[in-house]
């Protein structure tokens, strides 16, 4: 087992895959290059438009600037409820208690009464079909304790994606000076975010009914009216305020391509949308892409130190896919498998494992993170004790 173990690290499981002859690593320049002299997208302050498997950019436009999110912060909010519940900190059929700064939230909301409880279910679809603010900080103190507690972890996770033109004040976007994010930002919180495929079971549902069955039956409608009316559009999210104006981050999937499409700054909904579409035309009609893993695929396995477990499987923490235009002629490129050493128990769920890299004339054009695909949690002096002694039987054999 060992010698299986080291062979897999030593050789780092070179293997023949397909990319694009052209699919080259300068992503930002050739964006601009391909669209010299046409621009896609007018009448907004930035744009962005990437592919999500690669996060390969396909189209921006101002896309660092700095500018206000309004509601597309529930981006983050959201991926912090996905993340807690992929790491079983938070179930789907728990109920959340409202406090009454949660249910004092102006702006969009669900109108939760303090001390009511909704199911984080129920939350969800609160904040992703009606952007509700008050359902944004109900879960905020749930999952952290408050919502500055709350911040501080949307704050830490822009910094752990390396977005540069991101901060946080609040968990809703409503405007406070000092909060700000970018086209770019935006565009990478909603490839996080898409990782955890459930999320578009949320984001994608044009209508839903809270308390249905009481006489406060309330009616949630999309406001991402793509959702309805762009086939393939299920999420993400809308922002709107007097100073962000009309923004959107959407996302859309055709053949098995996603794609993730951001606007700030557009002058009212009709002309966000008229935007958005443009992008998405755009991306369907040049671009395909070229299926490899799914999410939790298992890829190798990695050697545990003084854990209950002696190993966990490796698993893709993403969809990973190649990227070419349409038509486009394909050569060879190679997979390399890196497994960390000295891994020690105790080790959670989702825990960072190895590296999958692809490599195409020596250069890496896609590298994503492996994670551990359960806990394990640390061995008793007992079971450590017990493996000591049978190493030391079969050494005197």
């Amino acid at each position: 087992m060992k010698r299986l173990f080291s062979f897999i690290v030593a050789s780092f499981l070179l293997t023949s895959l397909w990319v694009p002859s052209s699919f080259a690593a300068e992503e930002k320049k050739n964006a601009q290059i391909e669209n010299k002299g046409t621009d896609i997208v007018s009448n907004v302050s930035s744009a962005i438009l990437i592919e999500r498997d690669t996060g390969k950019i396909l189209y921006e436009k101002n896309s660092q600037e700095k500018l206000p999110p309004a509601s597309m912060t529930k981006i983050m909010t959201m991926l912090l409820i996905m993340e807690a519940i992929d790491k079983g900190k938070l179930s789907w059929n728990e109920k959340v208690r409202t406090s009454e700064y949660a249910a004092s939230m102006g702006g969009s909301q669900i109108f939760l009464e303090p001390g009511e409880e909704m199911t984080t279910k129920q939350m969800l679809q609160g904040i992703a079909i009606g952007s509700g603010n008050d359902a944004s900080v109900a879960m905020a103190e749930r999952i952290a304790g408050s919502e500055e507690a709350f911040v501080d972890m949307m704050n830490a996770k822009a910094k752990q994606l390396g977005l540069k033109h991101t901060f946080f004040k609040n968990t809703t976007g409503l405007p406070v000076s000092g909060h700000y994010s970018s086209a770019h930002d935006m565009a990478v919180m909603a490839k996080e975010l898409l990782k955890y495929e459930d999320i578009t079971k949320f984001t994608g549902m044009y209508e839903a009914y809270l308390r249905e069955n009481t006489d406060k039956k309330f009616w949630l409608v999309n406001t991402n009216k793509l959702v309805r009316f762009y086939p393939g559009v299920d999420g993400l999210k809308t922002g709107f305020t007097a100073e962000a104006k009309y923004c959107l981050t959407a996302t859309a999937q055709k053949d098995g391509m996603r794609v993730i499409a951001v606007v700030f700054g557009a002058p009212t909904s009709k002309e966000r949308n008229a935007q958005v579409t443009k992008m998405l035309n755009y991306a369907f009609s040049q671009y395909q892409t070229h299926p490899l893993y799914k999410r939790n695929q298992t890829i190798g396995t990695a050697r545990i130190s003084k854990g209950k477990d002696k190993s966990v499987e490796a698993v893709t923490s993403e969809p990973l896919s190649l990227l070419t235009k349409k038509g486009e002629k394909t050569e060879d490129v190679k997979q390399k498998v890196i497994l960390q050493k000295n891994l020690n128990a105790p080790l959670n769920k989702g825990d960072k494992v190895g590296t999958i890299k692809l490599i195409k004339d020596g250069k890496v054009i896609l590298e994503s993170p492996l994670v551990a695909s359960k806990s394990v949690k640390e061995a008793g002096w007992w079971t450590l004790y017990k493996r000591s002694f049978g190493m030391f039987t079969k050494a005197g054999k």
